[in-house]
């Protein structure tokens, strides 16, 4: 083995294992699950994406090279969870539109609507997956908004499936906040002994 043929001591216990689960609420100093905060069963695993866009400021101005670090702005952020669901509940199909509401006399009834309103907007969604440690990553999306709509693919003899956007925004309120906070948990030293996952608990939904 060469010398640099290694990897960091810290690898396996770094490691992000299994899907996770979307939650609609989540507190990273006392992680219970919940399981009426469990948004949907999913397939595929979620995707979570926070990419920033830049402007070269710099790029018209003579004799100033491209890609001048000092001249580089971020403009903002993008922030997305995104995954294949398989929920078909009343909520579930409203979340996906996005701006709909459920019908106040028929619950089963789920109407799309012309304008969007502030209440449509959840105030946080959280993913959060185990580590082999123990611990437990998380991600909270804010001012999250379903923004690709219904798309409800079906198959024989299979599930349907339902594609399902959530972004983030910034609000007027917290203009320089970005819409999407990290978490990364270490398991404590008898939970990885153990298998023991400190960080997905489990509870019971009301």
């Amino acid at each position: 083995m060469g010398t640099f043929t290694v990897i960091p001591e810290s690898t396996f216990n770094d490691l992000q294992l299994d899907a996770g689960i979307l939650l609609k609420n989540f507190d990273p100093a006392n992680p219970a699950v919940v399981n009426a905060d469990i948004i949907t069963a999913t397939t595929g695993g979620i995707n979570a994406v926070c990419k920033p866009t830049y402007s070269d400021m710099g790029e018209d101005v003579d004799n100033v090279p491209n890609g001048m670090m000092e001249f580089q702005h971020n403009d903002g952020w993008e922030c997305t969870l995104s995954t294949t669901a398989l929920g078909t509940s009343p909520e579930m199909i409203r979340m996906s539109l996005g701006c709909a509401d459920i019908d106040g006399t028929d619950t089963t009834k789920i109407v799309p609507r012309a304008d969007l309103r502030q209440s449509d907007f959840a105030s946080s969604i959280w993913w959060v997956g185990d580590k082999a440690d123990g611990g437990f990553v998380a991600i909270e999306l804010k001012n999250v908004l379903s923004t690709e709509g219904f798309s409800l693919q079906t198959t024989k003899n299979g599930k349907g499936q339902t594609s399902l956007t959530l972004r983030g925004h910034v609000s007027i309120k917290a203009q320089k906040t970005v819409p999407m906070v990290f978490y990364s948990v270490a398991g404590t030293a008898e939970s990885a002994n153990t298998g023991t996952n400190t960080g997905t608990g489990t509870g019971t939904g009301n």
